[in-house]
């Protein structure tokens, strides 16, 4: 099975293909915002590297955030362009798996089958999207779903649950992501035994992307007609409407008081 990922939810424009589970052709770079002017070519770059072409791929797979929405939209509109095309079954993977999967691509300890991560998203001013793993052999099982939440209370749901799940370990706790980087001091204050994911893993990366959604194809935890973007919150736009709309409401309600 011949398989092409796509990952464009962060500033790393990402392309993989594939043979089953054995990588053929990765093309990751930090790209910003130019997600649009590089993904065809990385794509194109690619399938000359590989030899093949869209009608060699049997499965298609896409990180569908939380991350970037112009970058999101930007991936996930490009694979249902080629499965619309040529009917070809197509995965959705959220980002915070695809990071907790570089823990498992990256071999960082043979020794451990069985552990818990915490992938963490920064979202600037002490926000991040998170979401808590347990993986055992080559499972990849969510336990807690992802979130958009304060750091703060990060630290409380994952407390909470290890306080009522006697097999969680925080000797086997990792965390991995930018945002076990930009709150590190947080993190390691509250979970003094747990470890920290190499720096070279804390990006997302088409590879890992690409065997987490393998693993989803094999699962049956898929949609062969349609993938949709995960948002944990609100767009900034949207965000900054409300609240532009909210603040003529209350202006409104204030003058009609007064002329009374």
């Amino acid at each position: 099975m011949n398989i092409l990922s796509i990952d464009t939810a962060s500033n790393v424009c990402g392309v993989s293909i594939l043979k089953d589970t054995n990588l053929i052709c990765q093309l990751d770079e930090i790209t910003g915002r130019t997600h649009s002017e590089k993904l065809m070519p990385f794509i194109s770059n690619a399938f000359s590297v590989s030899n093949l072409t869209l009608q060699d791929i049997d499965l298609l797979i896409c990180d569908i955030g939380p991350g970037s929405f112009t970058g999101i939209r930007i991936g996930i509109a490009t694979i249902m362009a080629f499965h619309d095309s040529l009917n070809i079954p197509c995965v959705g993977v959220n980002s915070l798996e695809c990071l907790a999967f570089n823990l498992k691509t990256a071999n960082f300890d043979n020794s451990k089958n069985n552990y818990f991560v915490c992938p963490v998203i920064d979202c600037k001013n002490s926000n991040c999207y998170f979401a808590l793993y347990e993986v055992s052999g080559n499972d990849c099982i969510e336990i807690i779903s992802p979130k958009a939440s304060s750091i703060d209370d990060l630290c409380k749901t994952i407390h909470e649950y290890s306080s009522n799940n006697p097999n969680f370990n925080n000797n086997d706790f990792y965390f991995i992501g930018d945002g076990s980087i930009s709150y590190f001091d947080i993190l390691k204050s509250e979970f003094i035994e747990a470890k920290f994911a190499d720096k070279t893993l804390n990006q997302l990366n088409s590879y890992s992307l690409a065997l987490a959604g393998i693993k989803k194809f094999e699962n049956s935890n898929f949609s062969n007609n349609s993938i949709l973007p995960l948002y944990l919150k609100k767009p900034q736009a949207q965000r900054q409407l409300e609240e532009k709309l909210n603040s003529k409401s209350v202006n409104i309600e204030r003058c009609d008081f007064d002329h009374e």
